[in-house]
């Protein structure tokens, strides 16, 4: 039955019928993994990010993860990030914990050179809401209020979270994502051995390479050897909406330092 279904279901992958087939699924009660292929989701990165990291975890016998969110501002992300946690550990059985970074005062007063865009970026921009988010949150979920170039190895020292399992990264500044990305390199950091970033600000015009997310990524690579983040290589392959912008923003982090253990006979795969 699969095998005469299968060239029907390739058709409705296929413009213009994969948008009808999304906008069925937005009335149906379909399965998390259906959501997550079909991009029917208010922030799909956010589920796709949050499923994998439970797949992963099942596959490293882990039964508890992190999920976090850096730059929480108004908090919509957040709050969609602990949804979307809460669906996908009821259909996988993974526990995950929720934590949302900000500075509690938007963008800092002073943007650094060219390399934080301040062409771009003000000061003051996205100010956190404190009062209405936390009001929405629930039990599962954190906020680590202040600047991230502390809260990040304090987080690590004094939290003993999960490993982490995903990142989103919408901090807008070179700066400041530099800093997020200790999260991944610190020596006593604990990740999954595939962990999928999100970074939200690589595809606006007048962004690039030299600069930004993209920059900070750059340089944590050249400084780190035990942990490597690349893109998504394989994301795209056999999704309806393949062309969708985001999947340009989903990078996966590899903690090739554990992978080497495993090579060595040291670790379990």
């Amino acid at each position: 039955m699969r095998s005469l279904l299968r060239p029907f279901a390739r058709l409705a992958a296929e413009p213009p019928f994969r948008l009808c087939v999304r906008a069925a699924y937005h009335f149906l009660p379909v399965s998390v993994r259906t959501r997550a292929r079909w991009d029917v989701a208010p922030r799909p990165h956010y589920l796709v990010g949050t499923l994998f990291a439970a797949d992963q975890a099942k596959l490293e016998r882990v039964s508890a993860i992190s999920v976090v969110e850096f730059g929480v501002a108004g908090g919509q992300g957040l709050l969609t990030l602990q949804r979307e946690a809460a669906a996908v550990e009821r259909e996988t059985g993974i526990s995950i914990q929720v934590f949302g970074f900000d500075s509690g005062s938007g963008l800092p007063e002073f943007i650094g050179d060219y390399r934080d865009f301040p062409d771009v970026w003000q000061a003051g921009w996205y100010k956190f809401d404190d009062a209405s988010v936390r009001a929405k949150l629930d039990p599962r979920t954190t906020l680590v209020i202040g600047d991230v170039r502390d809260t990040v190895p304090r987080f690590l020292a004094e939290h003993n979270p999960p490993p982490i399992g995903f990142v989103a990264v919408d901090l807008d500044l070179y700066s400041s994502t530099a800093a997020a990305l200790q999260l991944l390199s610190c020596p006593n950091r604990r990740m999954l051995k595939h962990v999928p970033v999100y970074l939200d600000d690589i595809i606006l015009d007048r962004t690039h390479r030299f600069g930004g997310e993209l920059l900070a990524v750059d340089e944590f690579n050249e400084r780190n050897d035990g942990v490597k983040i690349d893109l998504w290589r394989g994301l795209p392959v056999h999704r309806p909406f393949r062309d969708a912008g985001w999947l340009l923003q989903m990078w996966m982090a590899h903690d090739l330092a554990a992978i080497g253990r495993i090579a060595q006979g040291r670790e379990p795969i």
